[in-house]
């Protein structure tokens, strides 16, 4: 069973705790600023196979969630208007991931280029 998202209220009182991140999910809930409600339950549901890990996962984490949506709208031809949050989501994804690794850079680079290594030979 997939957990909830967490609403507004809860991540803007974590928030303004200053709770250092210490998993994927706790990264998550203190996102700020803080995404829509519709793109933050997307968010949530992508990235509930790794919300147990750590924190320093997060990068991992998005790209693999961001790849795996992807290539699930490509194999589908979905490029309606259906997809747009589908879309917004996997365009999150990869930015939260580089958002992530800009607090390790020496890890950027080899990052970037798995990513677009991984990203270019989706079908």
């Amino acid at each position: 069973m997939t957990a909830p998202a967490p609403d507004a209220a809860a991540i803007a009182s974590t928030a303004t705790e200053r709770v250092t991140p210490d998993t994927v999910g706790s990264w998550l809930a203190t996102l700020t600023p803080t995404p829509p409600a519709a793109l933050r339950a997307r968010l949530h549901e992508l990235l509930v196979p790794y919300l147990d890990q750590p924190v320093s996962d997060v990068p991992d984490a998005c790209l693999e969630a961001g790849e795996h949506l992807l290539r699930k709208l490509l194999a589908s031809g979905s490029t309606s208007r259906g997809t747009a949050l589908d879309l917004l989501a996997v365009d999150s994804l990869v930015t939260y991931a580089f958002q992530a690794t800009a607090s390790v850079p020496e890890q950027l680079e080899s990052r970037a280029a798995r990513a677009m290594e991984r990203i270019a030979a989706l079908p």
